[in-house]
């Protein structure tokens, strides 16, 4: 493949008080074989990361909000922002490989295919024979309804080797198909952290579209560097989001029945927490946030029932070919 002019991909950064770790992604931007222009997303940091974007990237385009929308705020502002034929996503704690955009648009020349996830290794784990983890070679859909990342902490090897279709994108570190994502609607702000990327993936797949895992897009992630996967904000915004993102796009029987799961666990949980049994340490299991997630998504019900619309790909399709299922042969 020949290398694209630099107009048509933009590389999209969404940073909140991450200066340090923004400089080291972008500077692993530099490296990059693909010319590519650059937008960063500040979510109104107040830790000198415009000042740092100004003095050391005058040529990288800052779009500075004037709050915290978080990643999905982030993404969906600049995707308003977005007009070249390809659009990246690269988180700022990651560090993309030479390559990784050259490779990436290699698989986007197939027409059918509207995103590319990398392989993400972990920066700060590996194997004890020294193998490098995988953080995420592409997103599964679960049998649960959970969105999940293929091949988290598994050593890096022949599974991974090879490219292959997958159900969603990361967020962290993909490359898209511009129209293909605004037709579908985009990246929802309302979801803040957690989720955007499956909602969306579901969207391109009942619109038709295919999405890929590219094994030689290689990125190294500092996975949970701007985040704490067990702190409450994540395990509230997690489970809210993944019950909006089924009852958005799941076949409405397979949606409510995730749904009232997820309600009679939680009163199981409060029940257990009245009768002062021991109920797991963990965020999720509590059942004060449960009934928070309940309130949200109940409060959130009817604009997001709004927007399910006709779709090219049944929901019951998506959820047979897919709910369960890691991957499939890219080829085919």
């Amino acid at each position: 493949m020949s290398l694209l002019p630099a107009a048509d991909i933009t590389v999209v950064i969404v940073t909140w008080q991450g200066r340090d770790l923004t400089k080291s992604a972008l500077e692993s931007l530099a490296t990059q074989t693909q010319p590519h222009r650059v937008l960063v997303v500040d979510n109104a940091s107040t830790d000198g990361t415009t000042d740092m974007l100004r003095a050391d990237f005058p040529d990288a385009d800052v779009l500075a909000l004037q709050d915290n929308t978080g990643f999905a705020g982030g993404a969906a502002a600049a995707l308003g922002r977005v007009s070249s034929r390809y659009v990246a996503l690269l988180n700022n704690d990651a560090l993309a490989d030479p390559r990784w955009l050259e490779h990436s648009l290699a698989m986007l020349e197939q027409p059918q295919v509207a995103a590319v996830s990398a392989k993400m290794l972990l920066t700060d784990r590996q194997s004890p024979g020294g193998t490098p983890l995988i953080n995420n070679a592409g997103v599964a859909l679960l049998s649960t309804g959970y969105g999940a990342d293929r091949g988290l902490g598994i050593p890096d090897g022949a599974d991974y080797a090879v490219p292959a279709r997958v159900f969603g994108f990361s967020g962290g570190a993909a490359v898209l198909r511009t129209l293909a994502v605004k037709a579908v609607g985009g990246f929802d702000a309302s979801y803040f952290m957690y989720y955007e990327d499956t909602d969306l993936s579901w969207r391109l797949r009942l619109a038709g579209w295919e999405i890929l895992y590219c094994s030689d897009a290689v990125v190294h992630h500092r996975h949970a560097a701007t985040s704490d996967p067990d702190s409450e904000m994540f395990a509230f915004h997690n489970e809210r989001n993944r019950l909006l993102t089924l009852l958005r796009n799941a076949p409405l029987g397979y949606a409510a029945a995730k749904l009232a799961r997820f309600m009679v666990t939680t009163g199981s949980l409060t029940l257990r927490h009245w009768l002062r049994r021991d109920v797991p340490a963990r965020q999720v299991f509590l059942p004060q946030l449960r009934l928070r997630v309940l309130g949200s998504v109940v409060r959130l019900l009817p604009r997001t029932l709004a927007k399910r619309t006709t779709t090219r790909v049944s929901r019951a399709e998506v959820v047979s070919a897919w709910a369960g299922t890691a991957s499939r042969d890219w080829s085919r």
